[in-house]
């Protein structure tokens, strides 16, 4: 599995996708990265502008990960499964 860096989706570009073949069961990961913003946020934005919405069919599950890189606070990840739609 290699990723996709900004790949076109739903309503924007992910910032990284990465992608198992079709049918195999194993985990797509979908990747937003922020500077100076939060990781929540990052996830908030997946969520918003839809970036897992073309991969609903995979018949392994889907993570998001939001990634903040802060030059204060230093780096933080937040990640959650992808609840798919019936």
């Amino acid at each position: 599995m290699n990723p996709v860096m900004e790949l076109p989706s739903g309503k924007g570009f992910a910032d990284m996708v990465y992608l198992p073949g079709r049918d195999v069961g194993k985990t797509a990961l979908v990747v937003e990265l922020k500077w100076n913003r939060s990781a929540k946020g990052a996830i908030a934005q997946i969520k918003d502008r839809q970036y897992a919405s073309w991969i609903q069919g995979y018949t392994g599950e889907i993570f998001l990960a939001g990634i903040s890189y802060d030059e204060k606070k230093g780096h933080e990840c937040v990640s959650e499964k992808c609840e798919k739609e019936a």
